[in-house]
């Protein structure tokens, strides 16, 4: 009996990839939107958050998240506007900046992470026991590693700004 190329088994993995992002967006972006934000507002503070000193250089923060440099400059202007991310400027690089987590940034995340991590444990941690977790975090990093190697750009350590030039 011939087997389709239709049922490899790779095309499952990549479906049920696919709908277990769609499926975990649809259920954390109304806990987002009823903060004000956005997916990409959320991923760009959590990210900060979680920097060195609550800041990265702009490119990095760019390159951890996917976006141009020119996308990640509107949503850290909109943040900014909202007063949940400031500007730094980098004394020793004229060209170089930071975004920084303001203390409002800091507010909203601590408002939106009960409801969030909720929604984690309940299509994730509650799910799989200690060892499938540990596990499962090392296949993600191993995939991300591949897909999103700058995924961690500028998080190891507090960058100098000259670093950049």
């Amino acid at each position: 009996m011939n087997v389709s190329p239709f049922d490899d088994p790779r095309l499952t993995a990549m479906g049920l990839i696919t709908e277990v992002h769609a499926g975990l967006a649809a259920r954390m972006n109304p806990v987002f939107q009823a903060a004000g934000l956005s997916w990409i507002d959320f991923e760009t503070l959590i990210r900060l958050s979680r920097s060195p000193e609550h800041r990265l250089r702009m490119t990095d923060l760019a390159t951890q998240t996917g976006l141009s440099t020119s996308g990640v400059t509107r949503v850290v202007d909109r943040l900014e506007r909202e007063n949940f991310v400031a500007r730094m400027a980098c004394p020793t690089d004229r060209r170089a900046s930071y975004a920084v987590l303001t203390d409002e940034g800091r507010r909203r995340l601590a408002d939106v992470l009960p409801r969030h991590l909720a929604d984690i444990d309940a299509c994730y941690t509650n799910l799989l026991d200690e060892g499938e977790r540990a596990a499962f975090l090392s296949v993600l990093r191993k995939m991300r590693a591949v897909v999103r190697p700058g995924a961690t750009a500028g998080a190891s350590a507090a960058q100098e700004c000259t670093a950049q030039a």
